[in-house]
């Protein structure tokens, strides 16, 4: 990762976010000084802007960690005055005294250096009187209820589009997994191919989690949301869909790591390893339809009929191949199970 990498996002942050945060400063900024006359109104504009989160639940926690840390840092600021005087370097010893409490209390890294800061600007920008300091703690809580009133009521964020995305990635990819496998049964794989299809089996597990954090942002993201009613559903049918794929990815993988293990030349002329290698391809349908009926993929399939129609069973095999088949088969048997509907 470059020098850039530090400082720079994948991927920029929505412009509407942008636009909320610079209204929510603007109208704290007018706000704050109106209400309260006298030095430029720099706390509220400042935590109105950090209170403008991704989420309305996460603007509700900023809020606090910004009106906890401003409260504690201007009351240290105002007894180190009482106590030390207003010289310039009060400033720098109210900063390590401010950082100590702090850890004294067990507060967050965020809240710990909003209890600095905070006390930092008090010495810095104003006086130390109790009205000042009472004054910066009420401009900070109006700073802070306009970032949470802006973030609720103008478009609050609900991340479900990132949800669907990851889910929609991972069954398209779950089902292609199982058609390469079908494939690999029917025919003879050299090394390589081999070791290409675990890799790319294994390569479901990052997806899975992906999937799985992007549902959980999506579910923390309707907390305190006005719009979570309408969203609520969808997101619970996804983690519905999730819980369903996910044992199927574990299967998929140790199914493929079964046939690496146990493979030979002779394994494609096995009857029953190409009635196995259809039932994979049915699977792979089936979990297709299962993403699209979730409103996850929208894209047509050529069959909206579940193709898992019924168990395989098959004779005890007469090759050496009983161990593979035999583990193929019980995967098989679990995948069916979260497929087919009781």
């Amino acid at each position: 990762m470059g020098i850039t990498g530090t400082f720079r996002a994948s991927r920029r942050m929505p412009i509407l976010q942008v636009a909320k945060a610079s209204a929510a400063t603007i109208a704290a900024w007018l706000i704050a000084g109106w209400l309260i006359p006298g030095p430029l109104p720099v706390f509220a504009a400042i935590a109105a802007l950090l209170v403008v989160q991704p989420s309305v639940n996460q603007s509700f926690g900023k809020a606090i960690e910004r009106s906890i840390g401003v409260i504690l840092g201007v009351l240290v600021a105002t007894a180190a005055s009482l106590v030390f005087g207003a010289d310039s370097w009060i400033i720098l010893v109210t900063i390590v005294i401010a950082m100590l409490v702090a850890w004294a209390l067990k507060m967050t890294p965020g809240t710990s250096n909003q209890v600095a800061i905070s006390a930092m600007l008090v010495l810095a920008l104003g006086s130390s009187s109790p009205e000042y300091a009472v004054d910066r703690i009420l401009e900070t809580l109006i700073g802070a209820a306009i970032g949470i009133i802006v973030n609720t009521l103008i478009v609050p964020p609900v991340a479900v589009a990132p949800a669907r995305r990851d889910l929609s990635l991972l069954g398209g990819e779950l089902a292609a997994s199982l058609d390469r496998l079908a494939s690999a049964l029917e025919s003879p794989q050299t090394p390589a191919d081999l070791q290409r299809l675990m890799v790319e089996a294994r390569l479901m597990r990052p997806m899975r989690d992906a999937a799985d954090a992007s549902i959980a942002t999506g579910e923390e993201s309707l907390t305190l949301n006005p719009r979570r009613s309408a969203h609520r559903t969808e997101l619970g049918e996804m983690r519905t869909l999730l819980e369903r794929l996910s044992p199927i990815v574990t299967q998929v993988i140790g199914m493929t790591r079964a046939f690496f293990d146990h493979y030979d030349t002779a394994l494609a002329d096995e009857p029953t390893v190409q009635a196995i290698a259809e039932q994979l391809r049915r699977a792979a349908h089936d979990v297709r339809l299962a993403v699209h009926l979730a409103d996850v993929d929208p894209e047509p399939l050529t069959s909206a009929i579940p193709a898992l129609t019924s168990p395989l069973v098959i004779t005890p095999p007469k090759s050496g191949h009983w161990i593979l088949i035999g583990s193929l088969m019980e995967d098989l048997r679990r995948i069916r199970d979260e497929l087919v509907d009781e």
